[in-house]
């Protein structure tokens, strides 16, 4: 078994800085979020205003600029989760599912970048 490579050291085949050609590839998702007017909630979701702030905020996230109204379901679950998770209402599979619907609208780093999304630093 070889060595394990150090990705710190720029001689290493495991340091491979972005070429230019994955950096223009990205999709740059304005900071400041999302525009667009809010969808409206499922008429089946019912909801407090914990719930409204949250559905509201997803939508205005970056994120956001790249969904369409086929989204709106998972949204709607991602918030249901969330507020079974943070009652303490939650089981394991609840967490799952919440992380899978997370990871299906890219709000985690490690999903934007198989999504092929990143942030915009707003220096253009």
């Amino acid at each position: 078994m070889g060595t394990q490579r150090n990705m710190t050291k720029p001689n290493s085949r495991a340091y491979r800085p972005q070429s230019a050609e994955i950096r223009a590839a990205l999709v740059e998702l304005p900071a400041e979020g999302c525009k667009l007017p809010v969808p409206d909630l499922p008429k089946s979701m019912e909801c407090d205003e914990v719930e409204q702030a949250r559905w509201t905020e997803l939508w205005e996230s970056p994120q956001a600029t790249q969904w369409d109204d086929s989204c709106r379901g998972t949204v709607a679950l991602l918030v249901q989760y969330e507020t079974r998770l943070l009652a303490g209402d939650g089981s394991a599979w609840v967490a799952q599912e919440c992380r899978h619907a997370g990871e299906a609208l890219g709000l985690t780093p490690k999903a934007m970048a198989s999504l092929g999304w990143r942030i915009a630093n707003g220096k253009q």
